[in-house]
C-alpha cells in the first residue's frame, strides 16, 4: 500500500486492497513472463477476477458492480503495479468502459451490459485511435451510418488496449461524416460472432508485453440502433471529453505507485549491492539522487491523494486532472531512468523488475492524451 494510509481510504477500501493484492500476486504475477511471450493474458483470468468482485468495483450494485467509489479503482491500479502484474486491463475495462455505459447508457443498456462486465463474461475496450488519428478525435474516419434499424460501421482502429480479448467494444465513429465534433457518436459493438468485424495483429510493444494491444477492422459491421450509447446521435465527443479526466487520473495513480515501487526496489538494491568495499547506497551520489527521488515520490503522493479525494467528492476539474496525468507520468519516466542506472548492467536485463518499470513507463506520457495535449488543455484555463 502507499507509505501511509490515504485520507480517501477506509477499512472497506483497505480490505479490497488486500483482496486485489492477493489475487494479483497469486493469479497474475506468476504468469506475467508467459503472458508477455504470448502477448495477452489467459481469458479465464477475467472470469476469476469477476467472481471475486474485482471487476467494476465502482459501478452500482444494481448493475452487478461493487457499489464503491473511485477509491476501489485506485487501489486496484496500485496493487497491479506493486505486484508487477500490469497485464490484466482492468483500468480500461472497469474504470473507463464500464463508466461510459453507467454514465450515458439507458437503463436497458446498463442492465444488458454492466452485469456481464462485472462477471468477466464481457471484456471491455474503447476504440478511439485510428491509423491516421490519435489525439485529434474530431478527425476520425470510421463511419456508423444508420440504415433502417441498424448502424453499418466501416473503418479501422489501432493501438486498442484489450483489443484481442475484448468482446464489448465502445467504438468511436462518425454518424454524421459532414460534421466534426457534433458528428461523433459512441456505438457499442458486441463482437462475438459478428460478421464483418475482425482483429488484425496483436502489436508488439517495448513494454507492457502481456497487455494485449490490437488492430480492429469494421467492414460493413451491422449492429442494432439500440447499441448507440445514450439516446441521441452526436453526443460522442462530449461523452469522451467528460470521461477523460477519470481516465487521466487512473493513469496518474499507476504512475505514482510505480514511482514509489521503483524507489523501494532501488533503495533495497543499493543497500545490498557492494562496490569498492561498501554498499552502493553509501556513496554520496547514490544518497543524493535517491533523496531527490524520495522527494518526488512524496510530492507526487500528496498531489495524487488530493486529486483522488476531489474526484470522489465530484470536485476534480479538467485542468487539475490534466496536470496530474502530465506531471506524474513525466516524473515516472525520470525516476525509472535515474533508478535503473544504479542497477548497472542488471538494470538492462528483463528479469530485473526495474527494467519493466523503465519500459512500461514510456507509454504513460502518450495514452490518455499525450502530455503535449495535457499542456494545451492546462493553458486554456490560465
Amino acid at each position: 500500500m502507499p507509505p501511509t494510509r490515504p485520507a480517501w481510504s477506509d477499512d472497506d477500501v483497505e480490505a479490497f486492497r488486500d483482496l486485489a493484492h492477493s489475487f494479483m500476486a497469486k493469479e497474475c504475477a506468476p504468469h506475467e513472463e508467459r503472458w508477455g511471450e504470448q502477448q495477452h493474458i489467459d481469458r479465464e483470468v477475467w472470469n476469476k477476477a469477476g467472481s471475486l468482485g474485482l471487476l467494476c468495483p465502482s459501478i452500482p450494485t444494481e448493475y452487478g458492480g461493487g457499489g464503491g467509489t473511485f477509491a476501489l479503482e485506485a487501489v486496484m491500479a496500485e496493487e497491479q503495479t506493486r505486484t508487477l502484474s500490469p497485464s490484466l486491463g482492468t483500468s480500461v475495462h472497469s474504470t473507463i468502459v464500464a463508466h461510459y455505459i453507467n454514465s450515458y447508457g439507458t437503463e436497458e443498456q446498463k442492465q444488458r451490459w454492466l452485469p456481464r462486465m462485472a462477471s468477466g463474461e464481457l471484456v471491455g475496450a474503447v476504440a478511439m485511435t485510428e491509423p491516421g488519428t490519435g489525439s485529434d478525435l474530431q478527425s476520425i474516419r470510421t463511419k456508423a451510418i444508420r440504415t433502417g434499424t441498424e448502424y453499418v460501421i466501416d473503418g479501422s482502429k489501432t493501438f486498442i488496449s484489450n483489443g484481442l480479448l475484448a468482446n464489448l467494444v465502445i467504438t468511436v465513429a462518425k454518424t454524421d461524416p459532414a460534421d466534426a465534433a457534433k458528428g461523433i457518436s459512441l456505438i457499442v459493438v458486441e463482437t462475438d460472432g459478428l460478421e464483418g468485424f475482425s482483429r488484425g495483429r496483436v502489436l508488439k510493444k517495448i513494454g507492457q508485453h502481456g497487455q494485449d494491444t490490437a488492430e480492429l477492422f469494421y467492414d460493413g459491421v451491422r449492429v442494432p440502433e439500440a447499441n448507440l450509447l445514450g439516446t441521441e446521435e452526436g453526443q460522442g465527443f462530449i461523452q469522451l471529453m467528460t470521461q477523460l479526466p477519470q481516465e487521466r487520473l487512473i493513469i496518474a495513480v499507476a504512475a505514482v505507485a510505480a514511482i514509489e515501487e521503483t524507489l523501494r526496489l532501488t533503495v533495497e538494491y543499493t543497500k545490498d549491492r557492494q562496490a569498492f568495499g561498501k554498499p552502493v547506497f553509501n556513496f554520496q551520489n547514490t544518497k543524493f539522487k535517491l533523496a531527490e527521488v524520495a522527494t518526488t515520490a512524496k510530492i507526487a503522493r500528496v498531489f495524487l491523494d488530493d486529486c483522488i479525494a476531489k474526484h470522489i467528492a465530484g470536485e476534480l476539474d479538467v485542468p487539475t486532472a490534466s496536470m496530474a496525468k502530465m506531471w506524474t507520468t513525466q516524473m515516472q519516466c525520470d525516476v525509472a531512468d535515474e533508478c535503473l542506472q544504479f542497477f548497472g548492467g542488471y538494470g538492462y536485463m528483463q528479469e530485473y523488475p526495474i527494467s519493466q518499470f523503465y519500459t512500461g513507463a514510456r507509454i504513460q506520457k502518450i495514452y490518455g492524451g499525450t502530455n503535449e495535449i495535457m499542456k494545451e488543455i492546462i493553458s486554456r484555463f490560465l
